[in-house]
């Protein structure tokens, strides 16, 4: 049973046989001319029945070669645009990949496999009409094409609710840069690889946003060790390589390289994030509250220390006191203190 799936899984890419379709297509042009004006000899052979078995035998074999075998070998004319690639198949079974740009003359017999067209055509009417409505006219009427794009492509997927390691919900969206580099892997490991990879990714970011907290409020009991602890705001580069490592692991089988994956919306869920909101502002007016105070007690200690130090003026213990007291008032004070003129002694 394992060696049949293995058979199953194709790994490798098969490149198809061709020839140059430039020279199969002036040669065959010549061919169903020269049919042509067979057929016509043999008519004009038959009409005056000096040789009724040639006329017959020109006949059948320009007829032939003129309205069945050489559009037939029209069929077998490929053309490739950079970066475009056709996958072929001959009867079912996997015949060959056409790849580079150029024009070729295949088997007229194999068959363009792209599953992304398929799974287009089986839409459902209410699909249909809903995709008619969103798409203009003219890209509505565009040929459907059953090449295997090897461009760099985007997928912008829709943001999705996520619970972080904390639990709380929050909204996310990415954006992943990827290409084919298998197409066999690409059209029959998978069903549809670009829906498989959309899958994937919306699997892969929920499982890497649960690991990580949205973000840290520290508390003054935090130790100095928290701050190096990621989380989805603050480490967008390391989630970022993790995130593309995990698609690229899930997307190996379907024959598709990441190049990049990037968070593009990071947000709390509606029904938290005013709350969260209040705690960051309570977290930055602790944060500037204890800058304000330490800096203020700096103050105070330098201007105690300058005041002794040049003998300016000789205080007690008491007054000391009570002039650290208006200091810290006046330097912590969140409005603009009213200054106070004592004319009398300070004693």
């Amino acid at each position: 049973m394992e060696s049949n799936d293995k058979k199953q899984l194709h790994t490798e890419e098969i490149k198809a046989t061709y020839i140059n379709g430039m020279a199969v297509f002036i040669l065959n042009i010549l061919l169903i001319l020269v049919s042509l004006g067979a057929f016509i000899f043999g008519a004009v052979l038959l009409e005056t029945q000096t040789d009724v078995s040639l006329a017959i035998a020109l006949m059948i074999i320009g007829a032939v070669y003129s309205f069945i075998l050489g559009p037939i070998l029209f069929v077998g004319l490929k053309i490739l645009k950079p970066n475009e690639a056709y996958v072929l198949t001959l009867f079912g079974k996997y015949y060959g990949t056409l790849k580079g740009p150029g024009f070729y003359f295949v088997n007229p017999f194999v068959a363009a496999v792209n599953p992304s067209v398929q799974s287009e055509a089986n839409m459902t009417k209410t699909q249909e009409a809903a995709t008619r409505e969103k798409k203009s006219a003219q890209e509505y009427r565009k040929p459907v094409s059953r090449k295997i794009s090897l461009k760099t492509l985007t997928l912008n997927n829709e943001k999705q609710k996520v619970n972080d390691e904390l639990g709380n919900p929050i909204i996310i969206g990415i954006v992943v840069i990827w290409k084919v580099v298998n197409t066999a892997k690409a059209v029959f490991n998978v069903d549809n690889y670009t829906e498989y990879l959309s899958i994937q990714c919306d699997s892969a970011l929920r499982d890497v946003v649960r690991t990580y907290p949205y973000d840290i409020f520290k508390s003054a009991g935090d130790s100095e060790c928290d701050k190096n602890e990621k989380t989805l705001r603050g480490s967008s580069q390391e989630i970022a390589v993790k995130l593309k490592n995990d698609i690229q692991s899930r997307v190996e089988i379907a024959g598709l390289e990441i190049l990049e994956a990037k968070i593009t919306h990071l947000a709390y869920a509606p029904e938290i994030a005013a709350a969260m909101l209040q705690r960051q502002q309570a977290s930055a007016i602790i944060d500037a509250r204890q800058m304000i105070v330490e800096g203020a007690v700096g103050m105070v200690e330098m201007a105690l220390t300058k005041l002794n130090e040049n003998d300016i003026v000789q205080l007690d213990e008491e007054r000391k006191a009570a002039m650290v007291s208006n200091l810290l008032v006046v330097l912590c004070a969140s409005k603009e203190a009213q200054p106070v003129v004592n004319s009398g002694s300070l004693y």
